[in-house]
């Protein structure tokens, strides 16, 4: 276990490396000082006085523990970004591990800002991702998919709906890398159903072509 530990986060780093977005660091290190502490708001986070900086600014415990999946979803995503280990500031990358029950699915979702590479630990998976809207109206989005199997590994483009979802019937779960040290999530159907306040139904209505009390379900699911 521990092999296969060290194996998937030595890909992913790989990956995340390669395919890092955010800009360079100017410094060997800004360790990133908490929101509630910093004084201004910058684009990302400041830097930690370096000479209070310590071994435990760039540690973070616990991917070998399974994430709890007893919810609606059956998934459970463990962050490792600049929010959780402030010594990823200005380093361009992140971290998260997904544990997915039987027949768990980490719905249909993007980040803003990173792509993602994914490693399949243990499991079975199918996953996939759909492109921006083509040029011509007259084409739809294309979707990509793929079962992923343990040991292989998948890539999501920077900002591009994708999904994974557990076929098999035994638990699963992944290592990803991320090229950003936060690169954001949006949940589709949260932000589109979920949104505080909600988005009006004559928007809704109109944008999926369905009777409004349509929209009133799927707004309560998420309220």
């Amino acid at each position: 276990m521990a092999v296969r530990l060290l194996f998937s986060v030595l890909i992913i780093s790989l990956f995340s490396f390669t395919y890092a977005s955010d800009p360079s660091p100017l410094q060997d290190f800004c360790v990133a000082v908490k929101d509630d502490e910093a004084k201004v708001f910058v684009n990302g986070k400041i830097c930690k006085d370096p000479n209070m900086v310590k071994a435990d600014d760039f540690f973070f415990p616990g991917l070998n523990m399974p994430g709890n999946t007893s919810n609606a979803q059956g998934s459970k995503v463990t962050p490792v970004n600049v929010n959780q280990l402030p010594g990823l500031n200005t380093l361009g990358i992140s971290l998260v591990r997904i544990d997915y029950a039987p027949y768990g699915l980490n719905p249909p979702h993007t980040h803003p800002r990173a792509t993602e590479v994914l490693v399949v630990v243990e499991g079975t998976l199918f996953v996939g991702f759909v492109t921006s809207n083509p040029a011509d109206p007259n084409v739809k989005n294309k979707l990509f998919t793929k079962t992923l199997y343990p040991g292989d590994v998948f890539v999501f483009p920077e900002g591009l709906i994708h999904f994974q979802f557990n076929v098999g019937k035994t638990d699963a779960f992944v290592f990803a890398g991320l090229s950003s040290q936060n690169p954001g999530v949006i949940t589709i159907a949260n932000a589109v159903f979920g949104s505080d306040p909600p988005i009006t139904l004559d928007v809704l209505t109109k944008a999926f072509q369905v009777d409004a009390n349509v929209i009133k379900y799927l707004q309560a699911q998420f309220n």
